[in-house]
């Protein structure tokens, strides 16, 4: 069950280092304005790795502990991390592509306007970063829908093979 819980840590901040190293190089205020300043700094690399680990070791966690469960608790002929190696690689893909095409939807609704931002971010951010900023913001968003979404199809994968096993 250890294996299971830490594959899925490390393909969570794995995946979040990547995304959010991406992130600050298009629009670091995503962090630096959006963010509380837990790590005092505006450099990009700094920020996606700090950012990085903290917003998905904890999901990793969650996710692991669930998917250990779904695949070695109970009678049923259970399931180790490499056999749930592969799906959680396809999850991690896709996340990462439906992440993308949001970013690019993002970009696309906030350059013809039909999003903008608050208010209250539009004058903490330069003008010229709002696109990107909500681009950034676009990409986030889907990957947390789309990782617990994953994640809840993973877990139940899990479970289900086990069924058909016995």
């Amino acid at each position: 069950m250890v294996r299971i819980v830490l594959m899925s840590m490390g393909a969570a901040i794995a995946y979040g280092v990547l995304h959010d190293q991406v992130s600050a190089r298009i629009c670091v205020e995503y962090f630096t304005v959006a963010h509380p300043p837990i790590f005092g700094t505006d450099d990009p690399t700094l920020l996606g790795l700090g950012w990085g680990v903290f917003a998905t070791w904890w999901v990793g966690l969650f996710l692991g502990v669930l998917l250990a469960l779904a695949a070695r608790a109970g009678e049923r002929p259970k399931r180790d991390a490499a056999w749930l190696s592969r799906p959680l690689l396809w999850l991690m893909a896709f996340i990462a592509t439906t992440a993308l095409l949001s970013g690019l939807a993002g970009w696309a609704a906030a350059s013809s306007g039909i999003v903008t931002l608050s208010e209250s971010l539009s004058m903490d951010i330069p003008t010229h970063k709002h696109v990107p900023f909500l681009a950034v913001a676009w990409a986030h968003a889907a990957s947390y829908l789309v990782g617990a979404a994953g994640g809840l199809v993973l877990i139940a994968r899990a479970w289900r093979s086990r069924r058909a096993r016995s």
